[in-house]
């Protein structure tokens, strides 16, 4: 059981950077991809299904730096839109997750990842311990004003995004503030974290908690939470690592231990 007040939402994520491949391609093709983890996920921490929603980011960095995104919370499968457009559309840079929500955690859209805002995509593959026990208002409370009103919805990830960009704000790189959110959610009450941050450019992903794979192969980075293909050489992110990442090229780093109770 999970501690108390602790929400066992689960996602499945996938963050690619190299040279133009379709949404469909990269999500819906590969035997065990996004589309068939959704409902039958191999190595999912918690959870056996993802069906609560589904989003995908991507860009176009010749035309602008902010990313267009696509967010439902009908499942993968059942995504009439995505369907329609995800074999046309080709970028070098997305992040897409499928969601499975578990009450009371609501199924709507403002809570289904990717988050975005400017250049930055952010997903979160997880939960923070007791959020609606005091720990998502502790967190809140570190925000200011303007920072937390940017908040559109009731989810805990929209509120690790914010203080991902406050951490961004203040001068971190995108490893640094994800490794900083971390140590702070896990100051409060902990959880798992999994998250990921991309601009297009460059990617930044945690694992806490859950599965993370990697692939980078001079020319593409995947990090995903799970292997979804034969063609690419797998390695399996060791527990409390950060992954810093250019097309082609990442970096495994140790987090920090986990603080003592």
């Amino acid at each position: 059981m999970p501690p108390k007040g602790a929400e066992p939402a689960v996602c499945r994520l996938v963050v690619y950077l190299g040279p133009p491949i379709t949404l469909e391609a990269l999500l819906v093709d590969p035997p065990h991809g996004l589309a068939h983890q959704a409902w039958a996920p191999e190595r999912q921490a918690s959870g056996t299904v993802n069906a609560d929603g589904f989003g995908v980011g991507w860009y176009d960095l010749d035309r602008r730096p902010e990313p267009g995104v696509h967010r439902t919370t009908a499942p993968i499968w059942a995504d009439r839109s995505f369907a329609s457009f995800g074999g046309i559309v080709a970028t070098t840079a997305a992040l897409a997750l499928v969601r499975g929500a578990t009450a009371p955690a609501p199924t709507e859209a403002s809570g289904t990842p990717p988050f975005t805002e400017a250049r930055w995509l952010f997903g979160h593959n997880g939960a923070v311990d007791g959020f609606r026990d005091g720990a998502g208002a502790r967190l809140r409370r570190l925000l200011t004003v303007q920072q937390e009103s940017a908040i559109l919805g009731a989810a805990d990830s929209e509120v690790l995004f914010r203080l991902v960009l406050a951490r961004i704000e203040d001068g971190d790189d995108a490893a640094e503030a994800l490794a900083s959110v971390v140590a702070t959610v896990e100051s409060v009450s902990g959880g798992r974290l999994n998250l990921a941050l991309t601009d297009g450019a460059q990617l930044a992903a945690t694992r806490v908690g859950d599965s993370l794979w990697l692939a980078a192969d001079g020319r593409r980075t995947i990090v995903a939470s799970e292997p979804f293909d034969a063609g690419h050489d797998w390695t399996e992110v060791p527990d409390r690592s950060v992954v810093t990442a250019t097309a082609g090229d990442a970096t495994i780093t140790p987090l920090s231990p986990t603080p003592s109770p």
